[in-house]
């Protein structure tokens, strides 16, 4: 007898992560941000639903959503382009399913990393730093230039993440946005 399913449910899919092992991408959920693999680590899990402000408090969010115009079909800069940064930064630590036409999972993107959900958080901040510096550099106003540099000489990235990911609570239901 035929087993009931969601119409566009996807079937028997799998993605192969980047150990090597294989996920059903309908064993994540939408609280997920970490997958215990059989291969013994600990991936990252990050779905499109998430918002950029799981890694920045909002005030950053709305200054990079505003300065930064994206260029395909999403109105504004969000996680998807976070994910995209770290894609290109590592290509091959970084796996996706687009699962848009699977209504029994939640979300329309998935990606899973070879890095556990904080060294993830490290990456994203490091690149989106990156970022900024990069696009300063071209600002004509050259006190502005000097600032950032100071201030960056003095932003731990680690440090951050650390407090950041304490002040967030991960671990709890009273995850709020900063």
């Amino acid at each position: 007898m035929a087993e009931p399913r969601v119409p566009g449910s996807g079937g028997d899919r799998t993605l192969e992560l980047p150990c090597g092992k294989t996920l059903d991408p309908h064993e994540i959920d939408l609280g997920m941000r970490e997958y215990t693999c059989s291969c013994g680590d600990t991936h990252a899990v990050v779905t499109d639903v998430h918002p950029p402000s799981r890694f920045f408090p909002e005030s950053l969010v709305a200054i990079l959503q505003e300065t930064i115009e994206p260029a395909d079909e999403f109105e504004e800069f969000g996680t998807p382009h976070l994910l995209g940064v770290v894609m290109e930064e590592f290509p091959e630590k970084v796996v996706t399913d687009d699962a848009s036409d699977d209504g029994a999972v939640g979300y329309a993107m998935l990606w899973v990393t070879d890095f556990d959900s904080r060294r993830l958080h490290e990456i994203i901040v490091e690149l989106v730093v990156e970022l900024m510096d990069h696009a300063i550099s071209h600002a004509e106003d050259g006190d502005a230039v000097t600032d950032f540099e100071s201030q960056m000489l003095e932003f731990d990235v680690s440090e951050f993440v650390e407090q950041y990911r304490r002040q967030r609570d991960f671990e709890s239901e009273h995850d709020h946005a900063l």
